[in-house]
């Protein structure tokens, strides 16, 4: 996924670049992209081409962090608005479990919710509007929100920012075609990584139905009764 990413922006003016990774981002939570297309593969290749000087580093973050804040906020009032009928959404029901877990962490942890869902990619696209539907405080929600979004996007950024100057630094050591090598190797055990992580929290997500079929079976109303237990 990253180096289709690279692909598509390869050769665009650093105004559609910045657009576009904004408009991602954006679209993690507001329009539920993150089901599709995690926000962190367009910050990390933001970051790399920041290493390469194609954008600035600085304004980079400042985009990245403003549109994270201002997606999340979209799919807070998404979910404050719509609420229980979200879950009828086919791209969060057959994420049942997942969203039974979130819906928990929020009663259990509250705003802090929103700032430990960010850095888990079906989490991002989901918790802001759990936490609209649950009618956490917005002051609460924009704290937490704002706090995580700059510590995910600073993070990543500066990661693929940071593996962007190792990758120059081993062609001028190396030579381009070593360096272009281990940049392979590098990509292809992240896509590793992901693949095996995705498949796990799959598997973990179907043996929790598979050990209560009938929660699986109670449909929207039980669904609508766990939303319902809002924060104070």
């Amino acid at each position: 996924m990253l180096e289709t990413f690279n692909t598509l922006v390869d050769g665009l003016p650093p105004g559609l670049v910045y657009g576009l990774i904004a408009a991602l981002v954006f679209a993690e939570a507001a329009l539920f992209v993150g089901f599709v297309f995690p926000g962190e593969t367009a910050v990390v290749v933001g970051g790399v081409l920041a290493s390469q000087g194609t954008l600035s580093l600085p304004l980079l973050l400042v985009i990245g962090v403003v549109a994270a804040v201002a997606g999340d906020s979209v799919g807070y009032e998404i979910g404050k608005k719509y609420g229980p009928r979200l879950l009828d959404i086919r791209a969060v029901s057959k994420h049942r479990a997942k969203v039974e877990g979130a819906q928990d962490l929020i009663r259990r942890r509250g705003a802090v919710a929103v700032f430990i869902g960010r850095f888990t990619a079906l989490l991002r696209a989901l918790m802001p509007a759990l936490a609209g539907s649950s009618r956490l405080p917005y002051p609460k929600f924009l704290l937490f929100n704002f706090l995580g979004g700059l510590t995910w996007v600073v993070t990543f950024t500066l990661g693929g920012y940071f593996a962007g100057e190792a990758f120059d630094r081993a062609a001028q050591w190396a030579g381009r075609g070593l360096a272009i090598g281990l940049a392979v190797i590098a990509v292809a055990a992240i896509v590793v990584w992901s693949v095996r992580k995705h498949r796990r929290e799959a598997q973990e997500e179907a043996e929790v139905e598979a050990d209560d079929p009938a929660e699986a079976e109670s449909g929207d109303g039980g669904a609508e009764s766990r939303v319902e237990q809002t924060l104070p």
